[in-house]
């Protein structure tokens, strides 16, 4: 079943997204559509405590040659948050195909930033029928790639967070000088719960234990991108020379920027994926 959010709203000044959502039985889950309805079909799916509009500045250079859809996963944005369904990144992987599914999509190329890329990995896992192709950005390739932090990020002892609490979170989100997340996307950690957020964070932690992506990836032989800003202070920048074991992997450094170039400098960081994605993504007869 699929639920008009009352009509579109208008994205940072670009055309109307399309808002609906998608009751599947795990929960609803929140689904954005830009692009022409018959173009080919690109996913993308955000990081841990984001939500579909991290990806508002990057989805107008896009829209001209796809049908940009995006989702907010289970626990995150507009999407159910509940406490009593699995958090795991292959249930969450089931529910974006399911979402594509209800959508009529039979063949997309998959994006994802940060543990949004391993969600991808995921899909990628469970239906390489469905996915042609997978980008990658700024997504550490396992747990021996993370930079820990010098302090506590976030007390979550205490919930909702305080805005410094926020501010720290995100300190290391961004590297760009003078750049400053948008405060919606901050708003996105406070609207989540303290279940929802652990149990994510604690579900991509899991899933890397288990076997790194690089790994993963090269027994699914799928055409791989990665994206990577040279500057991130989350995930050792270094670490994207793991994914070049992948045959035929095409690893895109971007100097100046850190672990959000979607949001730091948008243009560059469409214009490999674009390359990308023109060569592998399925028109739509």
């Amino acid at each position: 079943m699929t639920v008009s959010d009352g009509g579109p709203y208008v994205n940072g000044g670009a055309e109307a997204t399309e808002s609906s959502t998608l009751a599947l039985d795990d929960g609803d889950i929140h689904v954005c559509q830009d692009g022409p309805r018959d173009a080919r079909a690109l996913l993308l799916i955000h990081g841990s405590a984001s939500s579909t509009r991290s990806w508002d500045s990057l989805v107008p250079l896009l829209t001209g040659s796809h049908r940009v859809i995006r989702i907010d996963l289970l626990g995150h944005g507009r999407s159910a948050k509940p406490t009593d369904r699995s958090y795991a990144l292959p249930d969450q992987a089931r529910r974006a195909g399911a979402a594509l599914d209800r959508l009529g999509v039979e063949h997309a190329v998959v994006v994802g930033h940060s543990s949004g890329g391993v969600v991808a990995t995921a899909l990628v896992e469970q239906r390489p029928d469905l996915v042609t192709a997978l980008a990658l950005v700024n997504t550490g390739p396992s747990l021996d790639a993370f930079i820990a932090p010098q302090s506590v990020a976030i007390g979550l002892s205490q919930w909702p967070p305080t805005d410094e609490q926020l501010r720290r979170f995100a300190s290391t989100g961004c590297s760009r000088a003078g750049y400053q997340i948008p405060p919606e996307l901050l708003d996105d950690v406070r609207c989540m719960t303290h279940h929802s957020l652990t149990a994510t964070m604690q579900a991509t932690r899991e899933y890397l234990e288990q076997r790194a992506l690089p790994d993963r990836l090269t027994a699914l032989g799928k055409p791989l991108l990665v994206i990577f800003g040279e500057d991130d202070r989350r995930w050792r920048s270094s670490s994207a020379a793991d994914y070049r074991s992948v045959p035929g992997a095409k690893v895109e450094l971007l100097p100046g920027l850190g672990h959000s170039p979607i949001l730091e400098d948008p243009p560059r960081t469409a214009t490999p994926l674009l390359a990308f994605t023109t060569i592998h993504a399925v028109r739509v007869d």
